[in-house]
């Protein structure tokens, strides 16, 4: 762009206040997966019970993404954030005192909270930050989640160090909450008012119809046509293709955020520390991956990319499960975070290029990574009771190697096909970084 705006002293606060929060929850998610086996060990679960625990952030996560967007609309950005930092604190605490008491039910309810505000808050950030971008006329959405990213690694090595140390998992996750609440009030206190909010005028029915009709231009509303128009996307054979590459990659991702620790302690051995220092090294794959794909996407395009990572990230996989070297298990996992570090958002991206219909396509495809990656992986828990975690990550492979071969769906559809009018919101904008 020409001659972008000069970023004054409101705008630069409110996007570094983005940064740091962002940067907040990353360190907070890497905090109680690096932590799972001392909660695991302190609760005194099998591997499959643990899988039921789990499903209380996957629920969380799911209802807080769904809730979002229509909050949004009628309460603006700042609210939203507001609550569901206020949400990550109370889960945080409630996972703290549920593994200190050695209660599962408490650490599923405390799960449910902490996704609760994970799903709002996430939501939330990428309207702001779209927001931004439109202030400032250049992109600030991939240093936002490249925030979240490294916030992982923070906290990747945060949990390794007190692992290391044996120091009590309840006052790690209590102290993370106590940071993560001084981050959200800083935050919600720099961000402006009524972002994201809709505005229409409830004297005018005209302003009313046409704000219901026109949905949410920050990807949270209804797609034209409500219900029947997010369905009837999946009538395109290419769609349904993408749906299924974005399964596969979130999976993939999803599987290592909830299992990695264990399957590293438990499939090959190794100390809680090591398990820690595995996650860790994933963590620092995803982040490189998304601060260095770019050039590889300009040069080569999201299908070539996408196949190398899916085939990639495989053969990391493949080298955790059947590989009886824990060394090389461990080193193996750059390998599954490099590939898949952009499988998620490039697959959600793709599916909105070329196309007049991009809101609502991309909207279906994003449900469906948000359920494979927060639904799917604790799953793998139930049959890791009886083929063990090690063997259960073999349904990571084959999808990644099913995504491998479809690759081809992610190639823009000719001219033809329509384009989104201008000033549309660019559909890469809304996706969520799970990582």
């Amino acid at each position: 762009m020409k001659n972008p705006p000069v970023m004054d002293a409101t705008t630069r606060r409110w996007r570094a206040a983005l940064f740091l929060f962002m940067l907040a929850t990353g360190v907070s998610m890497a905090s109680w997966v690096a932590r799972t086996p001392a909660v695991r060990d302190a609760l005194d679960v099998t591997t499959g019970s643990m899988g039921l625990v789990l499903f209380g952030l996957s629920v969380g996560s799911m209802a807080g993404v769904l809730a979002s967007g229509g909050l949004v609309r009628r309460r603006g950005g700042r609210q939203v954030i507001a609550a569901g930092a206020g949400l990550l604190v109370a889960g945080l605490l409630v996972i703290a005192g549920g593994a200190a008491l050695e209660v599962s039910a408490g650490v599923f309810c405390g799960l449910a909270l902490f996704g609760a505000g994970m799903g709002l808050a996430e939501v939330a950030f990428n309207i702001e930050g779209a927001a931004v971008e439109r202030t400032l006329g250049r992109p600030v959405l991939p240093v936002l989640h490249g925030c979240f990213s490294l916030g992982t690694v923070v906290g990747a090595l945060l949990g390794m160090g007190l692992t290391a140390v044996r120091f009590p998992v309840g006052w790690h996750l209590a102290a993370v909450a106590v940071a993560v609440a001084a981050a959200g009030v800083w935050t919600v206190r720099a961000v402006p008012a009524g972002t994201g909010q809709e505005k229409a005028d409830p004297e005018d029915p005209a302003d009313s119809d046409a704000a219901s009709a026109a949905g949410s231009e920050d990807g949270g509303g209804r797609q034209p046509g409500g219900i029947r128009g997010q369905l009837a996307v999946w009538r395109d054979r290419r769609l349904v293709l993408i749906g299924l590459i974005v399964l596969a990659m979130a999976f993939a991702e999803g599987s290592a955020n909830d299992w990695l620790p264990l399957l590293m302690v438990d499939g090959h051995g190794t100390s809680a520390t090591a398990g820690s220092l595995t996650f860790m090294l994933f963590a620092v794959a995803m982040t490189t991956g998304r601060f260095t794909g770019g050039p590889l996407l300009v040069r080569y395009g999201p299908a070539a990319v996408v196949r190398a990572s899916a085939l990639v990230a495989a053969a990391g996989v493949a080298l955790v499960v059947f590989s009886d070297n824990a060394l090389l298990a461990g080193a193996a996992v750059v390998l599954w975070g490099l590939g898949a570090s952009l499988g998620f958002p490039v697959t959600i991206s793709a599916a909105g290029e070329g196309v007049r219909d991009a809101s609502a396509r991309v909207a279906a495809v994003s449900t469906a990574g948000y359920a494979a990656f927060l639904v799917g992986p604790p799953s793998l828990g139930f049959l890791a009771d009886h083929v063990g975690l090690r063997n259960a990550m073999v349904v990571v492979l084959v999808l990644l190697g099913g995504a491998a071969l479809i690759t081809r769906a992610l190639r823009t559809p000719p001219s033809g096909a329509g384009e989104d009018p201008p000033g549309a919101p660019a559909p890469g904008a809304r996706q969520s970084d799970l990582v």
